[in-house]
């Protein structure tokens, strides 16, 4: 099931979740934080410089910054898809159901990505290239677009091929960080 987002971009609406085993960058969540919600959430999405390959390297990164009024848990993987019109997408997979973090005002979850990018030896022929993706906070049904940025800041546009994008745990960032 998707949602559909002015400009033709689709949310997925299936939780996607990865197990966080001994990472030590969970925080024990308070019990009475509620839930984060992808409009208190400032998300930026960043290609990182590299030679292509991905070879043992994110590819990307998506953060989220809680601007909300107050603390707020992170429980599962954020919804990402990158969608090209009607036609082709590519969606964030994960494995498994990462520990909720504690995400106190001005903190930040961070998530690697990985894809293949067009013109890889080995890349598959279905690929999307989009100047932006849609995002939405784990368990939420409401979602956002979200421009892709280089790892400078500069606006980029994603290159990806297949049907999937692998996301790797969220791990929180403190404050200011």
């Amino acid at each position: 099931m998707t949602t559909r987002l002015a400009g033709g971009l689709a949310l997925l609406t299936a939780g996607l979740t990865l197990t966080a085993c001994g990472t030590g960058t969970t925080a024990a969540p308070d019990a009475t934080a509620p839930p984060c919600r992808t409009g208190s959430l400032a998300w930026t999405l960043s290609l990182l410089d590299g030679d292509g390959t991905g070879a043992g390297r994110a590819d990307a990164r998506l953060t989220a910054v809680n601007k909300g009024p107050g603390a707020c848990v992170f429980a599962g993987f954020p919804a990402l898809e990158i969608h090209n019109g009607k036609a082709e997408s590519v969606e964030g997979t994960g494995q498994g159901r990462p520990a909720p973090l504690a995400l106190p005002v001005r903190a930040s979850v961070t998530v690697d990505l990985r894809y293949t990018r067009r013109g890889t030896k080995g890349a598959d022929t279905r690929c999307v290239r989009q100047t932006e993706v849609s995002v939405r906070a784990p368990h939420d049904t409401r979602g956002a677009v979200v421009p892709v940025t280089d790892a400078h800041g500069k606006p980029a546009a994603i290159d990806a091929c297949g049907e999937t994008l692998a996301m790797a745990v969220p791990r929180r960032t403190p404050a200011g960080s």
